[in-house]
């Protein structure tokens, strides 16, 4: 079997893209050696003052994961360009943001500001919907309980019940859902006993942005876990909001799919921040102004979004 797998490393190696070999799917698995030489792992790069990891896909669940093995913290979130520019335009949510633990590049316009200004070469953006699955495919397979909080109750049990028929191994510890409010310090000491006490190995969030990122600072030292803010990803995985057509999202178009389908909510985030954004990437190209990441200003209280 060595020659076998040797050949199989080669081949990915070659590929880059696992799944492009069904061949031997199922029979035979790339080393670990072979999974860490593909993965792209390249570090934080300044954003408009963010800390962006240049990863992929691959390398942002090996990270994920390594941490839920030996539970200790890990804040992770997936930032497209609203999530960027809220710490670009706050410099008390950048200390937030800076000080989180993994922040991946979940729209298309971030990748590219990774590919322009630091020559990052990602192939692909790391879209949070994806990571969340991916995560919960390798939780499973580890046998790593997760807990959900977030949301309504109603959509955590129709995205808890997709989730393990997709993922049968899928271990749920619990489910929370939002109080919709902020909570008192009582409150959020009981809700952290709650997900600690449940067995839980790593909690997904999803309260939108950018209350979920403040969550994730604010409770990561309590729950000694990975957290993983997922934005609209319950809503998508629970079957209550659809996702923009392939095409749109790799064209980087997938903002004004979702302009369209929620207006109300979201013209006045993608009219004012998008041109904002494009903006201020231009400055720091040109290095006319480069916002620093350590220019933060740390919050003097929690806010304590429930």
């Amino acid at each position: 079997m060595r020659w076998a797998q040797f050949v199989f490393d080669c081949l990915a190696l070659a590929s880059r893209q696992i799944n492009l070999i069904p061949l031997f799917r199922g029979a035979l698995r790339p080393s670990f050696a072979f999974l860490h030489l593909l993965m792209i792992d390249q570090g934080k790069k300044n954003i408009l003052g963010v800390w962006v990891d240049a990863v992929d896909y691959d390398a942002a669940v090996d990270r994920f994961i390594q941490a839920a093995k030996e539970g200790r913290k890990y804040t992770t979130t997936a930032l497209a360009v609203h999530g960027v520019m809220t710490g670009a335009f706050d410099e008390i949510h950048r200390h937030r943001l800076n000080h989180l633990d993994m922040i991946v590049p979940d729209g298309m316009p971030v990748r590219w500001a990774l590919n322009l200004i630091h020559k990052a070469k990602l192939p692909d953006r790391v879209y949070g919907p994806e990571l969340m699955l991916r995560c919960c495919e390798a939780a499973a397979e580890n046998g790593l309980p997760v807990y959900f909080f977030g949301t309504t109750s109603g959509t955590l049990s129709e995205l808890t019940s997709n989730l393990m028929e997709r993922f049968p191994k899928l271990i749920v510890a619990g489910i929370e859902p939002s109080k919709f409010r902020k909570l008192d310090e009582s409150e959020a000491d009981s809700l952290a006993k709650k997900i600690r006490d449940s067995g839980a190995k790593a909690t997904f969030v999803g309260l939108g942005c950018p209350r979920q990122e403040v969550w994730a600072y604010e409770f990561g030292e309590s729950l000694q876990m990975p957290i993983f803010t997922v934005g609209a990803a319950f809503q998508f995985h629970a079957g209550r909001l659809s996702q923009a057509p392939k095409w749109m999202q790799d064209s980087g178009l997938e903002w004004f799919y979702r302009l369209v389908m929620e207006p109300g909510r979201l013209w006045k985030r993608y009219c004012f921040l998008n041109p904002a954004y494009l903006t201020l990437l231009g400055l720091q190209w040109t290095k006319l102004r480069v916002i620093d990441p350590e220019d933060t200003l740390a919050p003097d209280e929690r806010i304590l979004h429930g």
